[in-house]
């Protein structure tokens, strides 16, 4: 069973783990390098230990330990001896630096990512996003990918990290249920891709672009979409890389949607 600790004061050393989480450049850098990520809410708790993601620890208050506690039982292998700090509402806000408002936060060892060539093995659908900064879209993204339907996504060496917190929380968890890995340099994304019979379809906005629902009709077998940065796009290298270069016809003076929004539209089409 847990094991569970009543905190006296915020400044405990246990728990680094959850200290400065608004300061979104510090976690960024931080949270990869010391291979841990924060689950929001049991629902992302959940998600986590469903994908057999170990948890370090636990912070809750009062009100939700029941409901952690009944969690940790459904998965005691992962949870055995599980260390639970309990504090107020305003022992939370002040360690954080947010009012902890989804009652539990939890700190996760994170994966192993696999390689590309093992991740898109049996693959038909791949999503690549180049640099794409806003963990926001990337967390809308992983959620089209789990709902709409693809087999993985890949990130570039510079995209947002899928496991910030707000990441996992706008995908509702889905980065832990969709097969993910970072990708070295673009030019080995590429090679891999192709070795193994992919398609790279970039969604651009050029004067060579095919519409979405005319590429739709016969999409290639094995197809990676590549979504690019937020305001630019993808980059020259990226465009240069693509096999077919695809866009979502818009109406009125609106030329394009935004990168989630626009992962979403070709998902369907594509599906």
């Amino acid at each position: 069973m847990p094991i569970i600790h009543s905190l006296e004061q915020a400044t405990d050393q246990r728990l680094a783990d959850y200290r400065d989480l608004t300061d979104v450049a510090l976690r960024s850098k931080r949270e990869p390098v010391e291979g841990i990520y924060i689950a929001e809410s049991l629902k992302v708790l959940e998600r986590s230990l469903m994908a057999g993601h170990r948890p370090l620890s636990a912070l809750t208050t009062q009100q939700w330990l029941g409901r952690l506690e009944e969690l940790c039982e459904r998965y005691f292998e992962l949870c055995a001896d599980l260390p639970i700090y309990l504090g107020t509402d305003s022992v939370l806000e002040s360690i954080t630096g947010f009012h902890v408002h989804r009652g539990t936060l939890a700190s996760i060892a994170r994966p192993v990512l696999p390689t590309v060539s093992d991740l898109i093995q049996d693959c038909r659908r791949v999503v690549i996003l180049e640099n794409i900064v806003d963990h926001t879209n990337v967390g809308a993204i992983f959620r089209s990918v789990a709902g709409i339907g693809a087999d993985a996504v890949i990130v570039s060496e510079s995209c947002a990290d899928p496991l910030y917190r707000r990441s996992v929380r706008v995908s509702m968890g889905a980065v832990m249920q969709v097969p993910w890995t970072r990708a070295g340099s673009w030019s080995e994304l590429v090679s891999d891709l192709t070795g193994s019979g992919f398609e790279l379809a970039a969604l651009a906005l050029t004067p060579e672009a095919i519409p979405l629902d005319d590429f739709a009709h016969n999409p290639p077998e094995r197809l990676a979409l590549m979504l690019g940065t937020e305001g630019d796009g993808l980059s020259a290298e990226a465009l240069r890389s693509a096999d077919h270069v695809v866009s979502i016809p818009m109406k009125g003076s609106v030329d394009s949607l935004n990168v989630a929004a626009a992962s979403a539209v070709a998902l369907w089409a594509l599906r």
